[in-house]
């Protein structure tokens, strides 16, 4: 079996057949040195220089930015249902649905 680490010029024209793409041999000469660019861009992610690099769990230096929990006077009842179509007894009457 070919290595994952080079594209050949058989490999290239597989995904083209599976991709359903009709390729020149132009084209597939192209793309295979293309694809074995992006394969070795990506090789380069697997040896990162991570030792001098402090562990971070947010990008930010953030803590809870929550605010203090306070009572708040809502809105009044009557102002509520003064928009609602249609009030029956203190509750807005919405549309049966079956």
């Amino acid at each position: 079996m070919e290595s994952l680490k080079t594209v050949s010029k058989d490999r290239t024209e597989r995904l083209a057949w599976l991709s359903k793409i009709a390729l020149t041999p132009a084209e597939v000469e192209k793309f295979t040195d293309q694809l074995n660019r992006i394969l070795e861009f990506a090789g380069a992610l697997d040896s990162p220089e991570v030792e001098a690099a402090e562990p971070t769990f947010h990008v930010l230096n953030l803590t809870n930015a929550f605010r203090d929990d306070r009572e708040e006077t809502g809105l009044a009842r009557e102002s509520a249902l003064s928009t609602a179509r249609k009030v029956k007894d203190g509750f807005i009457v919405a549309p049966k649905i079956v």
